[in-house]
């Protein structure tokens, strides 16, 4: 199992690639101009929360250090550019291959937190943490993709699949 899901996260990973080479090609102030209908606000918003999200979910929660945890600053978000995600999905990557190695031959036991965890869910297993985030991400995808539609950027017609066609 641990060979099929380093492989469905080498797709997410180049579909992820796809769409930073599209927002490479937007003029820079798009990527943090408002569109307020959507939940962050602006693209390096979204893109920062999904970084945050597998950092969290992947890295200080599955590692039993959620007190560690910390989300992107405002201040680094508010003058991020595409470069800035690039480097933090990185992060994401390192983090991602350390998960999947650790709980390569453990993906239904649950993942418990102590007593002072009151958030949910309570004990989710590892196979869930990751459904997860990546689901998670390719609906902020759709949000970031909407986003630079509606500020008048559409994307390229090659979305099939995720951009994984490419």
């Amino acid at each position: 199992m641990l060979k099929i899901l380093q492989q469905q996260y080498d797709l997410i990973r180049s579909a992820r690639q796809n769409l930073f080479a599209f927002l490479e090609e937007l003029p820079p102030h798009i990527l943090n101009q408002e569109a307020p209908v959507f939940g962050r606000g602006t693209i390096i918003r979204t893109y920062a929360h999904v970084v945050d999200s597998y950092t969290f979910w992947l890295g200080s929660f599955a590692f039993h250090k959620i007190n560690e945890h910390r989300d992107t600053p405002v201040h680094e978000v508010e003058r991020a550019d595409v470069k800035f995600i690039r480097e933090r999905f990185t992060e994401v990557d390192e983090i991602v291959e350390r998960f999947l190695n650790e709980y390569s031959d453990r993906w239904s036991e649950p993942v418990e937190q102590d007593e002072s965890w009151q958030g949910y869910p309570k004990a989710p297993t590892p196979l869930l943490l990751l459904t997860h985030v990546e689901t998670h991400e390719f609906h902020h995808k759709g949000q970031i993709v909407s986003m630079a539609r509606s500020l008048g950027f559409p994307p390229p017609a090659d979305d099939r699949l995720g951009g994984i066609f490419t």
